[in-house]
């Protein structure tokens, strides 16, 4: 009787202590649980200290866990992902527990997909640590989750070292990233405690803490010696844009008579455009690395943003007015032309920067590097993608196919006028026709176009012959601009009365064509 008293106790008390074990969730049922909830990475952050990491009966494909000791500190996931722990680390996680001095602890890592990770766009974020202006594509499409033990793991002077394998050696172009959740909910990739290095094609990340780590692949970022180049020839393109335009703006104010072809105001209109849009390009990119204040990058960001959008719809302008004078030709006389021109060319950009300040879309744009974490280039610009998608990349679209719409006829034009005239010296027409296409080219802002070229394989080539047209668009239009006005005073000065004379001064070639007795 004593005997069967005995064993039932020992069954109930060890029934009791089983459920209280039991109790405590399990680290691989952790992802399925919080799957429930509204923010699946706030609750794994918290759950996974504090779960039971015994391993399951039926192995889960996404979840690993290792004891972790003084002699065994790495865990490799046999997926592409080795995980070593430093000895600070080791000892950071073992604080508070009873017998740290021998007791071994839980290494638990969960692999994640990346469409759990969603950036939101938030102020909160410190200086180089926001990503979003790299539109990010991480390696593999996955995340790495890592905890050690029940206590948190951070500022460590040892750093943890994540060896990501390039397998597929899709691009040696990365950086090592981790999640930086916010108070919100949301969270953002940043860079802040990790360095990277390559090691055989291989990402070795060496961060000082735990947390949720990537590798982000930006393959539209160049190396630092490439940026570091590009950022000269833009700095000396655009300084010598603002001289040239603000020559061109002033030798049409001293010499402005009172009736000026509309052809020559709209190009000066234009040439203002492209002057204040360097002038706030490089005080964009001043300001963002020697100001602390986010309303002044915001201000310097929505004039950048409304100087590119006025310089794409005054070279629209000039597309427009192309076709008037080369298509329409007669009948094109249309009432105070200028003034809704300037209208349509100013108003356009104004409401559209509007309505995106008062969406407070604007702030410092950091470019990362893959060496070190590095910061190559700041500046005060869009920090929202789908601002930039719709009023940068769409509407530079729209300006862009309408503008070579009548880059082709202006060819056609050519073409025909050569056949017309037998009695010209071809080969010295062509190479006229040659040059004048070269210059409208740079009016109709062909340039531009050069920005959705700049990825794939000839991607750092378009990069750098983008940069350099772009940066020296004003000083290319000033020569276009002098050559226009030379070559028509000769033709005013040698055209006799059976010369018709058509000119375009801001974008077209000086059409001639033998008028036919009747």
């Amino acid at each position: 009787m004593k005997g069967l008293y005995c064993f039932v106790v020992w069954i109930f008390s060890s029934t009791i202590w089983t459920g209280a074990v039991y109790r405590k969730p399990t680290c691989h049922s952790v992802l399925d649980n919080c799957m429930k909830s509204g923010d699946v990475l706030q609750c794994m952050e918290q759950k996974m200290k504090n779960c039971s990491a015994i391993r399951p009966r039926i192995p889960t494909p996404n979840y690993f866990v290792k004891s972790i000791d003084s002699l065994v500190k790495s865990l490799d996931t046999e997926k592409g992902y080795v995980i070593n722990i430093s000895d600070e680390a080791l000892q950071r996680s073992r604080d508070g527990l009873e017998n740290s001095s021998s007791e071994d602890v839980k290494l638990k890592v969960y692999l994640l997909d990346e469409s759990l990770f969603k950036i939101t766009s938030s102020s909160e974020i410190k200086e180089g640590n926001d990503l979003n202006g790299s539109d990010p594509v991480l390696l593999k499409q996955s995340v790495l989750g890592v905890w050690l033990g029940t206590t948190e793991v951070n500022n460590l002077s040892q750093p943890v070292q994540l060896k990501f394998r390039n397998t597929h050696n899709q691009t040696e172009n990365g950086i090592c990233v981790y999640w930086h959740l916010e108070k919100n909910g949301g969270g953002n990739w940043s860079t802040d405690g990790c360095k990277t290095n390559i090691d055989n094609g291989d990402f070795v990340c060496s961060c000082n803490h735990l947390s949720f780590f990537a590798v982000l692949i930006s393959p539209q970022i160049p190396e630092k010696s490439h940026i570091v180049h590009l950022n000269y020839i833009s700095y000396v393109g655009s300084a010598l844009s603002i001289a040239f335009t603000s020559l061109v703006i002033v030798l049409f104010l001293c010499q402005r008579k009172k009736q000026c072809e509309h052809s020559l105001v709209i190009h000066v209109q234009l040439s203002s455009c492209l002057f204040l849009l360097h002038i706030s390009f490089l005080c964009s990119v001043w300001f963002s690395g020697h100001s602390d204040s986010d309303s002044v990058c915001q201000t310097i960001g929505l004039l950048l943003h409304w100087c590119l959008l006025a310089t794409f719809t005054w070279t629209a302008i000039e597309g427009f007015h192309l076709y008037l004078l080369l298509v329409r030709v007669f009948n094109i006389y249309i009432k105070r032309y200028m003034l809704k021109l300037s209208l349509m060319g100013w108003g356009v950009p104004t409401v559209t920067a509007m309505i995106c300040g008062m969406t407070k879309v604007y702030g410092k744009y950091t470019l990362y590097t893959d060496q070190e974490n590095s910061t190559a280039t700041s500046l005060c610009w869009v920090t929202t993608n789908t601002v930039i998608y719709i009023t940068v990349n769409g509407y530079l679209g729209l300006v862009m196919l309408f503008n070579m719409a009548m880059l082709a006829v202006v060819v056609v034009k050519m073409r025909q006028l050569r056949q017309q005239n037998v009695q010209i010296d071809h080969q010295k027409r062509a190479w006229k026709d040659c040059v004048s296409l070269l210059g409208l080219c740079f009016v109709l802002g062909v340039p531009w176009g050069l920005a959705f070229s700049t990825h794939g394989p000839l991607s750092l080539p378009a990069l750098y012959v983008f940069t350099i047209l772009n940066s020296f668009q004003g000083v290319f239009i000033f020569l276009w601009i002098l050559t226009l006005t030379c070559k028509a005073r000769k033709e005013k000065q040698t055209s006799s009365k059976g010369t018709i004379q058509v000119s375009y001064l801001s974008n077209e070639e000086y059409v001639t064509s033998k008028t036919t007795n009747s």
